[in-house]
């Protein structure tokens, strides 16, 4: 009799702890440290500058490292996607895309730009002989081929 009540208070108790043990994760157990995780490719201002016009993609891949992901069916982008998080908190997050025609580097968006893809890119001014208006109209049509192809 008391060997069945001490294993029935063990079973009782371990069940209990258990239990209890499994719901500070839930809760959250205070003052516990929870390291920063990394995802995709760090991109930084001075690797997007030494970017220019004209690069192959070997060269570009050179200074940005492999793309995360290069889409099989729009070859000619390669994407940049960074995150850094802390637990469930996003601490910073940054996406750039590359775009390539004949296997040259022809533009770039995303939150990192170069100074030669931000020059004039908000502005239109008389001097510049319509040259940023023009060029905005062909990153349109270029945007709408992209669209075309991948639906």
């Amino acid at each position: 009799m008391k060997r069945t009540t001490t294993n029935v208070l063990f079973a009782v108790a371990f069940t209990g702890l258990t239990a209890g043990l499994s719901a500070c994760g839930f809760v959250g157990f205070p003052g516990v440290y929870k390291i920063d995780i990394e995802q995709g490719n760090l991109v930084e201002q001075d690797m997007i500058e030494q970017l220019q016009l004209g690069m192959s993609r070997r060269q570009v891949r050179f200074i940005m490292g492999s793309p995360l992901v290069e889409d099989t069916f729009n070859p000619n982008r390669w994407d940049y996607p960074y995150v850094i998080r802390n637990g469930q908190t996003i601490i910073r997050e940054a996406q750039v895309s590359i775009y390539f025609e004949d296997d040259v580097l022809t533009r770039i968006t995303g939150d990192y730009l170069p100074e030669w893809a931000t020059e004039g890119a908000g502005t239109s001014d008389s001097s510049s002989g319509g040259s940023s208006d023009s060029t905005s109209d062909e990153a349109a049509e270029q945007d709408a081929a992209t669209d075309d192809q991948s639906s």
